[in-house]
């Protein structure tokens, strides 16, 4: 399958040079030129397929063309070796537990697929390994995903950028503590200077004459399309429990940089029946005041309890353009959207622990909120969610007024030592750190 770019003057790119370049060198995002629909056989069937079965089929209908099957089930099965429960909260909203891979968040199945796919590419053309730098940029998640997702693959360099003081320190924990071929940088800004240093950088000639760079965000197709897998096994599952329920389904996604709910959005095209999709934001409510009132405003981000969330200027938006046309009331006919405070967030954590037994995290939470606020009656809602609370200790603990038990997984994590590389928000630092790791 080939691929274009969202600015249009690049177009009819093959995966492999999609995945290793990142972005495309208009600036634009990369999207496939079709997005193939699925038959009637396998929806019909779904509810009997495991995870790992039902994003086999996915990804050999998006990436088959490309990739061999036999090496392509290889990627999706040592990729994706970690179950994502449906859990009922209420009569008529699921979670959709994302939070059972290695670092405890949903970024896991994007990060651990491209990993591999990016692996296999660099391999199959022959490449030095040695010469590939991933850059990513994190408000949270993202960079645990990434760092443990790439951590020891031959020849492979991560360096992942983070705003100093604004992510939480479990998640901090996760990928500083790595070493090896991890390089953690910690900004002295906020997640969009994070970006914007990892989209200059691919923008920058001399850099690129220089080093074999590459994305690791959900910039990349690699990252952002797998996450399509999950909004299938979470229609497989609700309709395992009842077919009735999955005929007026509807998603809620916490949304930050817009990847997650960019890949929903994909599998709805490709024939998954979900009715429509919720995005919940936070105080950076940018993309909801575009559903109200058809302008985007970027504005710098501000710093809220829903760390992961906090995104002024959401790249993925591009994506959701171009897969509606650039129509404003084509996108709003099938995304609505709702925005909460701290305040309105604590709150929800507390209620639904009070009245269902169930924990959430700050982000989930946003989730759970927004299908409270928006479900209609006859609707069923899954919402994502996206990490574990234990993630957020601190805050989930003060919120519910109870310890929060640290999974295992977690409690390894923060047994390491903290190594990080202070970065100021100016690109000529973060350049002149490159080139001189590249000298090395």
């Amino acid at each position: 399958m080939l691929y274009y770019s969202t600015n249009k003057k690049i177009k009819d790119i093959g995966l492999s040079d999609v995945v290793i370049k990142g972005l495309a060198e208009d600036k634009g995002l990369f999207m496939p030129n079709v997005i193939p629909v699925l038959d009637d056989n396998f929806y019909g069937n779904i509810e009997d397929m495991s995870f790992q079965e039902i994003a086999y089929h996915v990804a050999n209908a998006l990436f088959g063309e490309d990739i061999n099957a036999g090496d392509l089930k290889k990627i999706v099965y040592e990729s994706l070796n970690f179950d994502i429960p449906l859990v009922k909260v209420t009569d008529n909203i699921y979670s959709l537990e994302l939070f059972h891979g290695p670092t405890l968040a949903f970024k896991d199945v994007g990060a651990r697929f491209m990993s591999r796919m990016l692996s296999y590419f660099i391999t199959k053309n022959g490449d030095s390994k040695a010469n590939v730098n991933v850059l990513v940029a994190t408000s949270g998640d993202t960079g645990s995903a990434v760092a443990n997702g790439f951590l020891d693959v031959e020849g492979i360099h991560v360096y992942v950028l983070y705003p100093k003081g604004l992510v939480s320190p479990i998640q901090e924990c996760q990928f500083t503590t790595l070493g090896k071929n991890i390089t953690a940088i910690e900004v002295d800004g906020t997640f969009d200077d994070c970006q914007a240093l990892v989209k200059s950088a691919f923008m920058d000639g001399e850099l690129n004459a220089k080093m074999k760079l590459t994305s690791a965000n959900s910039i990349n197709v690699a990252r952002f399309m797998p996450q399509a897998f999950y909004y299938f096994y979470a229609y497989a599952q609700l309709k395992k429990l009842s077919k009735k329920a999955t005929e007026n389904m509807v998603v809620c996604v916490p949304s930050g940089n817009f990847g997650n709910i960019t890949a929903g959005l994909i599998a709805k095209k490709m024939g998954l029946p979900i009715k429509r999709f919720v995005a919940a934001n936070n105080r950076n409510d940018i993309f909801l005041e575009y559903l109200n009132t058809g302008k985007y405003n970027p504005r710098p981000s501000v710093a809220t309890i829903a760390n992961a969330m906090d995104v002024g200027d959401p790249s993925n938006f591009v994506r959701i353009l171009d897969l509606y046309g650039n129509s404003h009331s084509a996108i709003t006919s099938e995304i609505t959207g709702f925005r909460y405070t701290d305040e309105q967030i604590k709150e929800t954590v507390k209620s639904c622990k009070n009245e269902t037994g169930y924990l959430l995290d700050p982000h989930g939470a946003c989730g759970y909120q927004a299908l409270k606020d928006g479900l209609q009656p006859d609707e069923v809602g899954v919402f994502l969610e996206t990490a574990h609370p234990a993630k957020f200790l601190e805050t989930v603990e003060s919120i519910i007024g109870e310890k929060v038990e640290i999974p295992q997984k977690l409690q390894e994590f923060m047994k390491g030592e903290k190594q990080t590389v202070e970065m100021s928000k100016e690109f000529i630092d973060f350049k002149t750190f490159l080139l001189k790791m590249e000298r090395r």
